[in-house]
Order: structure tokens, then sequence, then C-alpha cells
């Protein structure tokens, strides 16, 4: 993040929206003001993870050879009941 935060006013953070989130998505921090009085603060989200991609979980699951089976499925629906 930038190290001195941009300062927008209520009033233009409403008309700037969309020029504050690209300022944001750039890594920037931005501080909406009413009235001279910091209220809000805007910051990048840090994704901890990235999975868009098939496999990406690739070689990170070990899914025994019952994963599937009638007798694991009856457990599940028998847990998912019993917290009803």
């Amino acid at each position: 993040m930038s190290a001195e935060p941009v300062h927008y006013t209520m009033q233009d953070a409403t008309a700037d929206l969309s020029s504050i989130i690209e300022r944001v998505e750039r890594g920037e921090e931005v501080i909406i003001d009413r009235a001279g009085t910091p209220v809000a603060r805007i910051v990048p989200l840090v994704r901890r993870v990235n999975r868009t991609a098939v496999g990406s979980l690739a070689g990170q699951l070990d899914l025994t050879g019952d994963w599937d089976s009638p007798e694991t499925n009856a457990q599940i629906s028998a847990d998912f009941e019993a917290a009803e």
C-alpha cells in the first residue's frame, strides 16, 4: 500500500467511486472524510489463495477409495440430519 493514503470527501467519493476502486485495485489506500473527519478506509483485499485454475488442489487432497461409497454417503446424511 502507498505510504500516504488519498483522502476523498463524501461527495467526491460518491461521484468518483469507480476511480476510487481503480486506485484501490492498484494497491492504494483511500480514506473517505465526512465534514473533514475520516470515517472510512478502503484498502485492497488480499486473497489468501488463488484457486481459479482447474486442478489447483492437485496433490493436496487425499480421497480414499471409499469416499463415495454408500456407507460414507449414509454417514454424511446421518450427520446432517443430526445437525437439524
